[in-house]
């Protein structure tokens, strides 16, 4: 018996960000269900110098603070990224900030880098241990900071956080921060990326560097945003965060407009997504790996991503809408379609629609 299924409509009558903040502290305390995940080791994948098991990670956004690193790899994800967490402390947006869209399964928020600083942060990677599975630290920009000054923002995150890391993101793509996104311009990009990259190779050489990029790009945007990861030698390019747009949503517009503004994540968003994935991936021709994230709730949505390019993926609304079990059941179906399609490993699927 699917026991999420029978517990969603009580939990989805508490506020989207009530549920949210108790399922972190539920699994922070080690109160989470264990799912034992199939190993199958055509599923493994490079990124850098690190493997994970399987494609399957958690985006950014759902353990925003490092509480839950262990609950999290316990539900099977081969990779789980902490944050958005910026160099200084700050309160996020004004609540109400979240949003469920049930009927869409489909989120909106806009918490705005809510989180306790990278200081916080790095006592508590230090407190973790070992790590359970690979961690990535998706860094932002704190409010306050003008973005003149945003590299010098970002590098102070580094120096805390790089070294206590696997890999790290750098987030410029959030809409829940003002002027944010204007750091994807051509040319603001690319030095922002070759400074983070600098800072990140002295204080942890090796250290596999990313950036997320937004969906609500133009195909100009996200030509030179390639462009910049491959100038400021990065090691891969997360596409994409959440978007702006309202599109193909089901509930009446004025309902949409009252939740205000924000990120829509969940199935709204697939598309889009996955055709920023598949131009990004065309134009790098595998110079490098990519990560799909937007609309993965299910094995079919997971193997979309990587047929147009991504080598892992990562979900978010996904879980929310479809529980804990989500992760094995992605993973069975991936190996089904190895199966299926007679192929050796997950890395001979990338790109396969392109």
């Amino acid at each position: 018996m699917d026991w999420y299924a029978l517990a969603k409509p009580f939990i989805f009558q508490l506020p989207a960000e009530t549920a949210h903040h108790a399922t972190v502290a539920m699994l922070a305390a080690g109160l989470g269900p264990r799912m034992r995940i199939p190993d199958d080791p055509r599923l493994r994948v490079r990124l850098g110098n690190l493997t994970c098991a399987h494609p399957v990670g958690l985006a950014a956004g759902m353990d925003k603070e490092a509480e839950a690193v262990r609950g999290f790899a316990g539900l099977g994800f081969s990779h789980v990224e902490v944050g958005t967490v910026t160099a200084r402390p700050q309160p996020g947006n004004p609540r109400p900030r979240a949003f469920r869209l049930g009927d869409d399964a489909a989120l909106i928020n806009r918490f705005g880098f809510n989180n306790q600083g990278a200081a916080a942060m790095a006592l508590r990677l230090d407190a973790l241990g070992a790590r359970p599975c690979v961690l990535g630290v998706n860094l932002g920009k704190s409010k306050i900071v003008p973005n003149d000054q945003a590299l010098e923002d970002y590098r102070a995150s580094v120096r805390l956080l790089g070294s206590r890391a696997d890999y790290v993101v750098v987030n410029v793509s959030s809409p829940n921060t003002p002027g944010l996104r204007d750091l994807q311009a051509e040319g603001v990009l690319c030095n922002l990326l070759t400074g983070v990259r600098a800072e990140l190779d002295a204080c942890a050489p090796g250290r596999p560097l990313l950036v997320k990029i937004a969906p609500d790009l133009a195909d100009a945007g996200i030509d030179a945003a390639v462009d910049a990861a491959l100038q400021a030698r990065l090691d891969g390019i997360i596409c994409t965060n959440t978007t702006i747009s309202r599109a193909g949503l089901s509930y009446d517009a004025q309902w949409v407009a009252e939740r205000g503004a924000g990120g829509l994540s969940g199935a709204p968003v697939r598309a889009r997504s996955t055709a920023v994935l598949a131009r990004v991936a065309r134009r790098l021709d595998r110079r490098l790996p990519l990560i799909g994230v937007g609309g993965i709730d299910s094995a079919e949505a997971a193997w979309e991503k990587i047929g147009h390019g991504a080598s892992l993926v990562q979900v978010y609304t996904g879980l929310v809408m479809r529980g804990p079990t989500l992760v094995r059941e992605i993973v069975r179906g991936l190996s089904e379609r190895l199966d299926r399609y007679r192929l050796a490993s997950i890395t001979d699927a990338v790109g396969r629609e392109l």
